[in-house]
């Protein structure tokens, strides 16, 4: 094996710890004033960088061909998490998404994205010859998608659920099934979802207050009117680590979803800009493994890992800029969430892997 990509590795390592260094900067207010401890958030984290990081590594050195070989496996695991979860998970906010272990959570639907990937790359490698007959090709791995996807609405988890039927989709979409076939699909995809904001009362406030968040300043329109409040007033350079506003129990929680927002606030355009640069470095990277990758699976295990982290970023970054309504997804590398670091840390680990055999 070749050595692996330092560069990618060491844009990840540098916008993990810049995600650490703003857990503490955006939660020690929130973590002294409800648990008595300001470094509460920020030692979990570390814990999980440290751990993923070790992972990382790890996942380097594993031939990546052995996931297709334990495809299946992998993915009967995760299925079953995503069962037991609905019946034995702890509930927060009104989610019933993980298991709780002391004081740390593991999140069942994370590890199904990692696991779908893999999954779906070897079933387009398996059926490259009948990918573009739709009833045996496609149908199957559609059927099987969307009732992972009904598992994770029964949580319920929307913005996951969303993550992992694009990402299914966009690999799809690269193994050489039609674009009118998703031209269609998408139609009753759009059906589906209004379908799903119509059942429940929450998501129609949600796009209600994305639409005119000042209709109701105090309730839901509440964290997207909190998180322009931060963005603005940031400027070029920001006030400064630690000089956040917002974060003074004005916008909830602002170390998960909204951490773009402090970030926005403390360091300004400039903070944003190297932000995304990372961002940037390591999807072009990836993207640039993917396509010189000899092996089709590794070819498609890159891309759908890679698509489905720049896919979650986007949408972060749309809510938390208003573009979109309120999803409750996280960023990649920045946002606390021991499961979401974990799992990526460990993606990222398999896209270098698979760089150290082009």
């Amino acid at each position: 094996m070749k050595k692996m990509d330092i560069g990618l590795f060491l844009a990840v390592i540098i916008l993990s710890l810049f995600g650490l260094l703003m857990v503490y900067s955006s939660s020690a207010i929130w973590a002294d004033y409800k648990f008595d401890d300001p470094f509460k958030y920020v030692k979990s984290q570390g814990m999980f960088l440290i751990i993923g990081t070790i992972f990382m590594y790890f996942f380097s050195k594993i031939d990546y061909e052995k996931y297709y070989d334990n495809s299946n496996k992998l993915f009967l695991i995760c299925f079953s998490l995503l069962i037991l979860v609905l019946f034995f998970g702890t509930e927060r906010n009104g989610s019933k998404s993980w298991f709780g272990i002391g004081p740390f959570g593991i999140q069942p639907s994370e590890f199904m994205k990692l696991s779908m990937v893999i999954f779906t790359s070897k079933y387009l490698y398996n059926n490259k010859a009948d990918i573009t007959n739709i009833k045996k090709g496609v149908i199957p791995i559609l059927c099987l998608t969307l009732l992972i996807f009904g598992l994770i609405m029964m949580q319920p988890d929307f913005g996951t659920g969303v993550i992992l039927v694009i990402g299914v989709i966009a690999l799809l979409f690269v193994g050489g099934v039609s674009i009118s076939f998703f031209l269609k699909i998408g139609v009753v995809g759009i059906l589906g979802v209004i379908g799903l904001i119509l059942a429940a009362p929450y998501r129609l406030k949600r796009i209600l207050s994305f639409l005119n968040p000042w209709s109701d300043p105090l309730g839901a329109g509440f964290q997207i009117i909190q998180s322009l409040y931060a963005i603005g007033p940031g400027g070029l350079f920001g006030f400064g680590l630690g000089g956040s506003r917002q974060k003074h129990f004005y916008l909830p929680e602002p170390q998960t979803d909204f951490i773009f927002s402090i970030i926005s606030e403390e360091f300004g355009f400039l903070g944003v800009l190297i932000v995304s640069s990372l961002f940037l470095i390591i999807i072009y990277k990836s993207i640039k493994i993917a396509l010189k990758c000899q092996n089709l699976f590794g070819k498609y295990l890159v891309f759908g890992i890679s698509f489905m982290l720049s896919f979650q970023a986007l949408l972060n970054l749309s809510v938390v800029i208003g573009l979109i309504p309120v999803t409750g997804v996280t960023l990649p590398f920045l946002s606390y969430g021991g499961s979401s670091l974990l799992i990526t840390l460990c993606s990222m680990g398999i896209i270098l892997n698979v760089s150290r055999h082009i």
